[in-house]
Formats: C-alpha cells, sequence, structure tokens
C-alpha cells in the first residue's frame, strides 16, 4: 500500500472514531435504562402479584419501560450539563448552583412528559381525562425522583471524569519518567562517551606536569560533572540554580578543552534561582551551541546565558556567535536539529503542553538564539493547556 493510501486510510479512521465513539456512548446509554427498565419490571410485577390487585406483566413492562426510556434520552442532556460545568477546586460554587436549575427545570419536564405517555395506555384506555391539574398534582409529587435520578448521572459522570483523569496522570507520569531517564542515558552516552572522555583525560594529563593545579581542578569538574548526573535521577524537575551547577561543571571542562576559544556570559535575575526547570534541560541546548559555534573556529567563540521572569513565565535564552541559521541552505550550512535539541522539544510537550515555547531563531547582531519559556513556578509541575 502506497504512503498516500496509508494517509489516506488514517484519515477516514480519524474521520469515523468520534461519530463510532458516540454510537457506542448511545448504545451503552440504551443498554443501561433498558436493563434498569427491565429489574423494576420485574420487581413492581412480583410485588403486586399477591396483592388485591395484581398488575399484569405487560401494563409493567409499559410503566417501567416508559420511565426508562423518557430517561435514556433525558440523560445525554445530563452528561452534556456536567461536561459543560465541570466541579473544579476554583469553581465548585458556580458550578453547583447553574446545576440546580438545569437538575429542577429537566426533572419537571422528565415528569411530565412520562405522566402523559403513562396516560396513553393507561388514562386513554379507562376514558379518565387527561387535565392540566391532574398533570401538575403528579409532577410535583413526584419531580423530586427526577432530581435524585439527575444526580445520580451527574455524579457517576465526575467520578468516571476524575478517575479517568487520574489515570490520565498516571501515565503521564510514567511517560515522563521515561523521556528522564532516556535524557540522562543520553548524556551518559553522547557526553561521556570514549571520545569525550579520551579528550577530557588527554587535557588532564597535559597539565599534570605543566599545571598540576588546573589538572586538579579538571578531574575534581569531572567528578562533580559525573554526581551531579546521577544526583538527581528521579527528579523530572530541578531548581534553575541546580541546573546551572550541573552546567557549570559541564562548561568548566570543555573550557579546559578549548581554553580561551571558549567565552561564556551568563545572566540569570535573582527570583528564577529558585524555579523549576526541567531536570537536564539546558546541557543539549549548550552543547549545540559549542558544537556549532566554537569548535569549528579559531578564534574566541560566546556562548550567553539568561533567565528572568516575564509574568507567569520564566524565560531562558541561550545564545552564541557562531554562523547560525542560514538563510539559504545547502548541503554544506543546512542547520538540523540533533538528538538533544529534538529530545528537549519533545521533553518540553510532555511536561508543559502548549504552555510552552521552543524557539530557534537567528540574532539580529549575529549567532543563533534558543528561547525557552515555560510556565514559572517552584513547587510542583504545572498542568498542561490542553490545545
Amino acid at each position: 500500500m502506497t504512503e498516500a493510501a496509508n494517509q489516506d486510510l488514517e484519515s477516514k479512521v480519524r474521520s469515523t472514531s468520534p461519530w463510532r465513539r458516540r454510537w457506542v456512548g448511545v448504545a451503552l446509554i440504551c443498554g443501561i435504562w433498558i436493563f434498569i427498565g427491565l429489574v423494576f419490571t420485574l420487581q413492581g410485577y412480583f410485588t403486586s402479584f399477591r396483592s388485591e390487585r395484581p398488575v399484569k406483566l405487560v401494563d409493567s413492562l409499559y410503566l417501567q419501560m416508559t420511565w426508562a426510556i423518557v430517561w435514556a434520552f433525558a440523560t445525554p442532556l445530563v452528561l452534556l450539563a456536567a461536561a459543560k460545568l465541570p466541579i473544579e477546586r476554583n469553581n465548585w460554587i458556580r458550578s453547583t448552583l447553574l446545576h440546580i436549575p438545569l437538575c429542577l427545570i429537566l426533572s419537571v419536564l422528565v415528569t411530565t412528559l412520562g405522566r402523559v405517555l403513562i396516560w396513553l395506555n393507561f388514562g386513554y384506555r379507562v376514558g379518565r381525562p387527561l387535565t392540566f391539574e391532574s398533570v401538575t398534582n403528579f409532577v410535583i409529587a413526584n419531580f423530586s425522583e427526577g432530581i435524585g435520578i439527575y444526580l445520580l448521572i451527574a455524579v457517576t459522570f465526575y467520578a468516571f471524569s476524575y478517575y479517568r483523569r487520574y489515570r490520565e496522570g498516571q501515565l503521564r507520569t510514567l511517560q515522563l519518567e521515561a523521556q528522564l531517564s532516556q535524557s540522562q542515558l543520553h548524556a551518559l552516552k553522547m557526553q561521556l562517551h570514549p571520545h569525550f572522555l579520551f579528550n577530557t583525560l588527554h587535557s588532564i594529563s597535559a597539565l599534570l606536569n605543566k599545571e598540576p593545579q588546573a589538572a586538579r581542578k579538571m578531574i575534581t569538574r569531572l567528578g562533580d560533572f559525573l554526581r551531579l548526573t546521577l544526583e538527581n535521577s528521579g527528579a523530572q524537575e530541578v531548581t534553575l540554580q541546580k541546573e546551572m551547577e550541573f552546567l557549570t561543571c559541564y562548561l568548566e571542562i570543555e573550557r579546559i578543552r578549548f581554553q580561551d576559544r571558549l567565552v561564556t556570559r551568563i545572566d540569570l535575575d535573582e527570583e528564577t534561582l529558585d524555579a523549576k526547570v526541567p531536570n537536564l534541560i539546558l546541557q543539549p541546548i549548550v552543547e549545540n551551541a559549542i558544537r556549532h559555534a566554537i569548535a569549528p573556529r579559531s578564534t574566541p567563540g560566546l556562548i550567553e546565558i539568561k533567565a528572568k521572569q516575564q509574568e507567569t513565565k520564566l524565560r531562558i535564552q541561550v545564545r552564541d556567535n557562531g554562523p547560525g541559521i542560514s538563510e539559504h541552505p545547502t548541503s554544506e550550512n543546512v542547520f538540523t536539529k540533533g538528538l538533544g535539541l529534538t529530545n528537549t522539544g519533545t521533553r518540553l510537550k510532555q511536561l508543559y503542553g502548549t504552555a510552552h515555547l521552543f524557539d530557534l531563531s537567528n540574532d539580529p547582531e549575529g549567532g543563533l538564539v534558543v528561547t525557552l519559556e515555560i510556565p514559572f513556578h517552584r513547587d510542583s509541575i504545572a498542568t498542561p493547556s490542553q490545545s
């Protein structure tokens, strides 16, 4: 099957699946109410079987199934109201107050309709007239049952909705843990692969005789680098200050390799230091800058890291003075996202949904700017916005 045919098939499946889900929901609602109607039919029939005026099975079936069918048609309205009026911590009073008139109106309408349908079989058959007064008296005496059914349906919907969100939250947590594990493995495999370790150890060996103090410092930084990589292995987010400690160790090692060719400038607003950021999020961005802006050149290269709070957002920028993204890409200068940047974008999407920004653009003064915006928070992972 060709790719076009596969895409056409996938589009058809996506277009039909919502209707399929709706029909499954309708069938489920009808099945539940038919079952309830049959249960109450048998209960009413056997209850009156030994009484002075036993009810025929067909009459008991008509009576109970009438109410079951009416409520089967009314159930989607209750579910729609519950979906449009979610009860959350910040709006439960408003939603509850709006449910009250909806509950009363729907209960009165359902009770009235049920009374009319029952009259068509029982009252009309014996010649009993259907009057406004008789319907009103019946509704006043029985509409409270409709309120109870409305509340039962709404509470069931909320319970199922909360359970589904809980399960989705568990699944999302497992996905985030898997993403973090992949990121940590990537850090160990890509940054600590033999080539990187060889260069680091070679630099240490070269400094042992000439500058033993610098060699000891590099060994210390390498140990800190390894320790910090594994220290927060179970955390999805760490403070920006902790993230910068890891990044500083990485930069110190790279600075030994490139010496004066690597110049860094760090400008972090004080209020951003205790803000939470994804663990190991900055290192792949800085590594990309070193690969494209520092390694290919013989003159000093600059990497600048800025962080500031903008209302409810934390904005982090990593800028270099390298070639940037060419406006006329060729096979030689085409810019492609490596595994590190791709994983970074994927992690941000998993953590924050549409409430994040991850952008690569050319700086007007030259070089590449990587901009990262996430919700500013200090305690827990922000809830992702749904598109």
